[in-house]
């Protein structure tokens, strides 16, 4: 129930504008942006894509995460067979810097870095978060390796990954309160101390 409430209020939020600014870049973007917006034309699961300098950029909508890389890594032109990263960023305050962000009031991004060997294209996914529904579906069952990158972003930033199969704590102890790399996370905050395991 959940995920559908985040994709539907990102969806009204975003509203036509996303389509015609994907349109607009359409012309200046690579073949990988082309392959995947002509896929998803039907749908607002592609807020915005740029070639911005060769840089392939798509921003989707967090509830279709699965859908999009599942595209990514089968489809025969495509083929990123590799998750090269995975990171979040926290947009706290700084919303406006993407026009998307405010329009969806959205505070973190989950980035995804992707590379295909076959074709050496490479392509960065985006897919923003509202901070009261900070979490998304994992993609571990597509690439094995975003395993201990859902978890990194689990314990510094907080995002859930759903469906994930060991999402714990993978830096800090499991008895860390709170998450660090959150911009209202006090530098000077005191953590429990922990003694000895035998």
């Amino acid at each position: 129930m959940e995920k559908q409430t985040i994709g539907k209020s990102l969806d009204s939020a975003a509203g036509m504008n996303n389509q015609k600014n994907i349109e607009n870049n359409k012309n200046n973007s690579s073949v990988v942006i082309n392959r995947v917006t002509d896929k998803f034309s039907d749908s607002k699961l592609i807020i915005y894509a740029h070639s911005l300098l060769g840089d392939d950029t798509i921003v989707v909508q967090p509830a279709e995460i699965i859908n999009v890389m599942q595209f990514l890594r089968y489809d025969k032109l495509l083929t990123f067979d590799m998750m090269i990263d995975l990171t979040v960023v926290d947009y706290l305050g700084n919303q406006q810097i993407h026009p998307y962000l405010s329009d969806l009031r959205a505070r973190f991004e989950v980035v995804y870095h992707l590379y295909s060997i076959d074709k050496n294209h490479r392509l960065r996914v985006k897919a923003p978060l509202m901070e009261e529904n900070a979490f998304i579906n994992s993609i571990t069952g597509i690439w094995g390796g975003a395993n201990w990158f859902e978890r990194e972003a689990w314990d510094l930033y907080g995002i859930v990954f759903q469906g994930h199969p060991n999402l714990r704590r993978i830096l800090l102890y499991e008895e860390f309160e709170g998450h660090p790399l959150r911009k209202e996370y006090s530098k000077t905050k005191r953590q429990p101390l922990i003694g000895p395991r035998n």
